[in-house]
């Protein structure tokens, strides 16, 4: 497979989450653990029926369990650190920094073997955080508070999070994507244990709450984690994590349409510095 096509397939994932959002909405009021452990059921489940019918279950059996559970904490460990920090602290002061995970890969990247850090890949990932920036808290500045620190910290993590796992699966390249469907069972378990033991069940609700429910465990948290391992192992993981910022534009604009959220300027503006940054990223790409 080539590195443009491998990235493209990545991109993929970039394109899935911006329907995060959306299907959420509609999969209200499923509390986010057990929301988590529906949604990982699912995509670890066909994960899992995709290998056996490839007569991939014996290169599973071969992985140590260091991987699985390295892939296990990467999924789990973001989402729980993620709605944590969103029950902490002011959604979207948490999210702004959660959402450092972007150019946060861009840096990281460049400590892998083989890869070069060029000034273009810096200052359209920088790009892209001011265009989510602006979405992310409506325009208005962040008013960061002292009282909720420890909710920023479990954001900061989060970002670090899914960036160190993201980074660190370049260097897991021989491990097959079939891997990522016991990565996605395990972060169920997971999430069916604490919710059990931390929120009152409430299922979803009517045709539409399953319909979101459904959705979400086969693209955003199904179908992304696997297309997204294939990018960063065989794509060109600066130009992925640049494009990246194009999810929350994109979740936007897809509320926009659905009628939830309303359009404005600074939506137009949020438009033109991730598409400006995520080309700039592009063409260092290019010329590296």
């Amino acid at each position: 497979m080539t590195k443009t096509r491998a990235t493209a397939i990545g991109f993929v994932a970039v394109l899935l989450w911006a329907l995060l959002a959306l299907f959420t909405v509609g999969s209200a009021p499923t509390p986010p653990l057990l929301l988590n452990a529906i949604c990982f059921s699912i995509g670890g489940t066909l994960g899992l029926i995709w290998t056996w019918r490839s007569g991939g279950l014996a290169q599973l059996r071969q992985i140590s369990w260091k991987v699985f559970a390295f892939g296990a904490l990467g999924l789990f460990g973001y989402h729980a650190l993620y709605f944590s920090a969103l029950r902490m602290a002011p959604a979207a002061e948490a999210g702004l920094i959660a959402y450092l995970w972007p150019l946060l890969i861009v840096l990281f990247s460049g400590l892998l073997p083989g890869e070069s850090l060029r000034a273009g890949h810096l200052l359209g990932a920088c790009l892209g955080f001011s265009g989510a920036a602006l979405i992310i808290t409506g325009g208005g500045s962040a008013g960061f508070q002292a009282e909720y620190l420890p909710g920023y910290a479990l954001a900061l993590l989060c970002a670090l999070t899914w960036s160190g796992y993201s980074v660190l699966s370049r260097r897991l390249g021989q491990t097959p994507t079939s891997s990522v469907a016991v990565f996605c069972m395990l972060t169920a378990l997971a999430s069916w244990a604490l919710h059990f033991g931390l929120e009152d069940t409430i299922w979803p609700q009517g045709t539409l709450g399953w319909a979101s429910t459904v959705a979400l465990g086969l693209g955003p948290v199904g179908l992304a984690f696997y297309v997204w391992d294939i990018g960063v192992k065989q794509g060109d993981i600066q130009m992925l994590g640049t494009s990246s910022y194009a999810a929350p534009l994109l979740s936007t604009l897809v509320l926009v349409v659905a009628g939830i959220a309303a359009p404005s300027w600074t939506l137009a503006i949020a438009a033109v510095l991730i598409t400006g940054g995520a080309a700039i990223a592009a063409r260092a790409s290019l010329r590296r």
